[in-house]
C-alpha cells in the first residue's frame, strides 16, 4: 500500500480540494485525509501509477509539491537534517566571506560545491582559507544580523521529539553555528566541522578529519546503532550534494529546495513546502504539531 501526499505552500495555502478529488480518481486512490486544508491532504494507492512523474512536473508548474512512498513505517525515528539552506536560510560560510570582502569568490566555490562539480574537502579547505585574519567576533555578528532559520523548523523538530525521536543536526559548516542554531531549534546533538582559530582572528584552518560527504552517512550508522534503529528508521533532508550519500540511504530521504543535481537523485522533493512538508510526508496532521 502507497500514500500520496499532495502539498501547498503554507504562505500559499491555495491546494484545491477539486485537484485532489481529481487525482484521487484518475488513480483509482482511497479516502482524501486532510492534513492541513488548503496545504496538505494525503489518500491510500494500491500500486504506484505509470504516471507518477508526469503528472509531478505538472503539479510543479502550477506551484504544488507531490509525493509517493509506501504507508508502511511513514513515521521515523530519527531526524537528520542538514543546516545550510536546510534549517536555515543562508549558507553560514557565504555571510562570513561577505563580511571578510570575499564574498563573491567563496559564494562561487560555495555553489560549485553543491551542485557536485567540485569535490567538497578541497572546496572547504580553499573557502576557508579566504576567512584567514577575520576576528572571530565577525561569528557572532554574522550569526545575529545575517542568519534566519528556514519556515518550520522549529515545528518539525519539536514535534519529532514529542513524539520519541532522536534529532541531530549534521553539517559540513561549522560547530560555531551549528551549536547556536541547534538549541534555537531544539535539535539534541549538533556535527560539523571546527574552524581554528589563534588570538581571536581565524586562521584560514579548519580542524582534521573535515565532516563532509562520508561523515554524514557515518553521523546516521552512528546514531542508528546506538539505539538499536536502522536506516530505514531515518528521516533526512538536505539540499546539496554532500547530502545525497546520506539522503539516498535513509528511510525517507527528502530533497529540499535542493540542487538540480540533487533533486534529479532523490524521488521525494520538496520545492514548494517548507520543513513542515516533512511531518505532512509522515501524515501528521497540523493540529498534531508539537510548539
Amino acid at each position: 500500500m502507497f500514500t500520496v501526499t499532495l502539498l501547498a505552500a503554507p504562505s500559499r495555502a491555495d491546494l484545491p480540494a477539486s485537484l485532489v478529488d481529481d487525482l484521487r480518481s484518475a488513480w483509482n486512490g482511497g479516502h482524501v485525509i486532510w492534513l492541513a486544508q488548503g496545504i496538505a491532504a494525503e489518500f491510500p494507492l494500491a500500486a504506484e501509477p505509470a504516471d507518477f512523474w508526469q503528472v509531478w512536473e505538472r503539479l510543479q508548474a502550477e506551484g504544488f509539491d507531490l509525493a509517493i512512498q509506501p504507508t508502511r513505517g511513514r513515521r521515523k525515528a530519527v531526524l537528520l537534517a542538514d543546516m545550510d539552506s536546510t534549517m536555515i536560510q543562508q549558507e553560514c560560510i557565504d555571510e562570513l566571506a561577505d563580511f571578510a570582502g570575499v564574498g563573491q569568490r567563496v559564494a562561487t566555490i560555495t555553489a560549485q560545491a553543491m551542485n557536485g562539480e567540485l569535490n567538497f574537502h578541497e572546496a572547504l579547505l580553499a573557502r576557508v582559507n579566504l576567512l584567514a585574519g577575520l576576528p572571530e567576533t565577525a561569528i557572532g555578528a554574522v550569526l545575529d544580523s545575517r542568519i534566519t532559520l528556514a519556515p518550520g523548523g522549529r515545528e518539525l523538530v519539536a514535534t519529532m521529539r514529542a513524539q520519541g525521536a532522536y534529532t541531530a543536526l549534521v553539517s559540513g559548516g561549522f560547530t560555531v553555528f551549528t551549536g547556536p542554531v541547534s538549541q534555537a531549534l531544539g535539535f539534541q546533538e549538533h556535527r560539523a566541522n571546527t574552524l581554528l582559530a589563534e588570538d581571536g582572528v581565524l586562521t584560514g584552518h579548519v580542524a582534521l578529519p573535515i565532516l563532509g560527504r562520508e561523515a554524514k552517512v557515518q553521523a546516521l550508522r552512528e546514531i542508528t546503532a546506538e539505539r538499536g534503529l536502522s536506516p530505514v528508521d531515518v528521516l533526512a533532508v538536505g539540499d546539496g550534494a554532500n547530502d545525497l550519500d546520506m539522503l539516498k540511504l535513509a528511510g525517507m530521504g527528502v530533497a529540499l529546495h535542493a540542487k538540480p543535481v540533487v533533486a534529479a537523485q532523490v524521488d521525494l522533493r520538496i520545492n514548494h513546502g517548507d520543513l513542515t512538508a516533512l511531518l505532512y510526508l509522515q501524515g501528521y496532521a497540523a493540529e498534531e504539531f508539537a510548539a
